[in-house]
C-alpha cells in the first residue's frame, strides 16, 4: 500500500459520476511501480461546481495536477490558463498541470492514448476504414487521432448531426489525406468500429451504433471502462470481431500523464 505523507503528490481525477473510473488505481500502480512519491483519487464533482472546484485546486500547493473526465472536458478549458496544442485542436481537456504558482496547463491526451492501445493491441490504423460514434470530448480527440495515425477513412456518427459536421469539417482540413464525413455510415464496410460515447456504461444503455452487420475480424473499441465487457463489446465479439476495451486507452495515457505534470 502506498505510503502518503506531506511529501507525497497528489493528483485526482474530476468527473460526475466517479463509480466507473478505474484510472486513479492504474496511476498508482505506475507511481508505485516507479517509486514515485505520488497518489490519485476520483473527486465527485457536478457540473455546477467545476468552476469552485478549480479555482480551490489551483491553491493547493501539493496538489501536481488533476485528469478530468465526463462531462466535464469541454467545461473545463475557460477555467484555465492554459492549453497545449492537442487540446486547441480538439477543444477539450483530460488533464491538467498544477504550476508552482498557481496557474493551470492543460492538454488532451485522448487520442494519444486511444490510438497507443490500438497500436498495443496489434491494430493497423494506417489505411483502415473507421467508423465512429460520438463527436464529444473523446470522440473528437480520438477523431483527430485517427485520422493523424493515417486512417484513410472517416465515419462521425452523432445524436446531433450538426455536431458531426463540425467536427468532420476539422478533422478534414487538418489531415484532408483522410475521407472525413458526417453520417450513420456502413458498419458492414468498417474495419475498425469505435464508440466514443458514454453509451454501456450504465445498465440498460442503448447499443452506441448497430453491430448487426459488422463484417467478421473488423475491430470494435470502447472508451469506457467499466464494466470491461460493454453490451457493445459483446455484441461485436458475437458477429466474429476483435475487440479492443476501454482499458487499453488508459495504459496507453499513464506515461503521458506523468509526463504532463512532471512525474515521470
Amino acid at each position: 500500500m502506498t505510503r502518503i505523507t506531506g511529501k507525497t503528490r497528489i493528483l485526482f481525477i474530476l468527473g460526475d459520476p466517479v463509480a466507473h473510473i478505474i484510472g486513479s488505481s492504474l496511476l498508482n500502480e505506475h507511481f508505485a511501480e516507479r517509486s514515485i512519491d505520488a497518489a490519485v483519487s476520483p473527486l465527485h464533482v457536478a457540473p455546477g461546481d467545476l468552476p469552485r472546484a478549480i479555482d480551490m485546486l489551483r491553491r493547493l500547493h501539493n496538489v501536481a495536477g488533476f485528469g478530468v473526465t465526463i462531462p466535464h472536458k469541454i467545461a473545463v478549458i475557460p477555467l484555465l490558463d492554459s492549453v497545449g496544442e492537442r487540446g486547441r485542436q480538439v477543444g477539450a481537456v483530460n488533464f491538467v498541470r498544477c504550476n508552482p504558482d498557481g496557474t493551470l496547463h492543460g492538454d488532451n491526451i485522448d487520442g494519444l492514448g486511444f490510438a497507443g492501445g490500438l497500436v498495443a493491441a496489434s491494430v493497423t490504423i494506417r489505411g483502415a476504414r473507421v467508423l465512429q460514434a460520438g463527436a464529444g470530448g473523446a470522440g473528437r480527440a480520438i477523431a483527430f487521432a485517427m485520422a493523424e495515425a493515417g486512417a484513410a477513412d472517416l465515419t462521425i456518427a452523432n445524436r446531433s448531426p450538426d455536431k458531426a459536421r463540425e467536427l468532420a469539417e476539422a478533422v478534414s482540413h487538418a489531415y484532408p489525406s483522410c475521407r472525413t464525413r458526417a453520417g450513420n455510415g456502413d458498419p458492414a464496410a468498417c474495419d475498425i468500429a469505435i464508440n466514443t460515447t458514454s453509451l454501456g456504461m450504465k445498465s440498460g444503455d442503448a447499443l452506441p451504433m448497430p453491430t448487426d452487420q459488422l463484417p467478421e475480424g473488423a475491430v470494435a473499441a470502447e472508451v469506457v471502462m467499466t464494466p470491461e465487457v460493454t453490451p457493445f463489446l459483446a455484441a461485436a465479439a458475437a458477429r466474429g470481431c476483435r475487440t479492443v476495451g476501454g482499458k487499453a486507452m488508459l495504459l496507453a495515457q499513464l506515461r503521458a500523464a506523468s509526463d504532463l505534470v512532471g512525474l515521470a
